[in-house]
């Protein structure tokens, strides 16, 4: 009898553009963290343009580190940067509301 090897877990990794969005799908071993995933986006040519070492990252919405251990159907998300600060881009929109009325 042999020892059988672990099977391995299938991770999706997002990014998500005004215009584009990319969503794929990585089998990666059972001991994979983030920095497994994000090092396979980054080879990946959907994936071109996109810096996966300096952007925000998490699972499922949650803000999450390079080192985190991934289980199995996780959804691991690249976060690009705010175009504006949300508390003074609706501070503006009330203003603007306000001279409207």
């Amino acid at each position: 009898m042999g020892i059988e090897s672990p099977v391995d877990i299938a991770v999706e990794v997002v990014y998500a553009e005004p215009l584009r969005a990319v969503a794929k799908t990585y089998r990666l071993p059972p001991a994979a963290t983030v920095e497994d995933a994000l090092r396979q986006a980054a080879a990946d040519p959907d994936f071109a343009g996109i810096d996966v070492t300096r952007a925000a990252i998490g699972i499922f919405g949650r803000i999450a580190s390079a080192g985190e251990m991934l289980r199995d159907g996780d959804r691991v998300e690249i976060y690009r940067p705010l175009a504006a600060d949300p508390k003074i881009a609706r501070r503006e929109r009330v203003r603007q509301a306000r001279r409207r009325n």
